[in-house]
């Protein structure tokens, strides 16, 4: 991923089997908690076949990585009528699915998953999306609301972890008609 500074990946492995992706414009203040949720992750112990992602604005820079991924755990913020800082899970399927954004960079990103169902390349995708102000200053740094949600949204994510690697792989070959 060299020439691109949105995209640092912190692998060792050429496959993964859960990819934490944060996404967001850390020059827009909250709008990068996603980004700034994969930096306080990074602080924790993750299995060797966890991998962490800035995507920073997303684009298609992430496709290899999504594609060697069983599972996506998607980390953005939303403006929605929720209150900031709060945080929901959610499953979405397609981009419809989604919550709505400040910004115009999940569009790619979204446009990219679509893509992933339509050639039944179909990981599984969590999203911890974090409700934000629908104003945000030019700063680099969380409004005190939003840096609070880090470590619950982080052991939020942890546990997620620790219940998918808990659940049985199916090893089995599909059969064939």
């Amino acid at each position: 991923m060299a020439g691109n500074s949105d995209v640092k990946m912190n692998c060792e492995h050429s496959t993964t089997t859960i990819l934490i992706l944060g996404i967001g414009n850390i020059l827009m203040g909250d709008e990068g908690v996603g980004v700034r949720a994969v930096e306080f992750l990074q602080d924790s112990e993750l299995p060797d076949d966890v991998q962490t992602l800035d995507g920073g604005t997303g684009s298609f820079l992430l496709l290899e990585p999504m594609q060697q991924a069983q599972t996506i755990i998607l980390i953005d913020a939303t403006f929605d009528e929720n209150p900031p800082g709060t945080i929901r899970r959610l499953t979405p399927h397609f981009s419809k699915d989604y919550p709505r954004t400040l910004t115009a960079h999940d569009i790619g990103l979204k446009d990219l998953l679509d893509a992933f169902y339509l050639l039944g390349n179909v990981p599984e995708v969590i999203l911890y999306a974090v409700s934000i102000a629908p104003w945000q200053e030019m700063e680099m740094k969380l409004s005190p609301t939003i840096a609070a949600t880090l470590p619950s949204l982080a052991q939020r994510i942890l546990a997620e972890i620790a219940a998918l690697k808990a659940q049985p792989v199916d090893t089995s070959t599909p059969a064939t008609a």
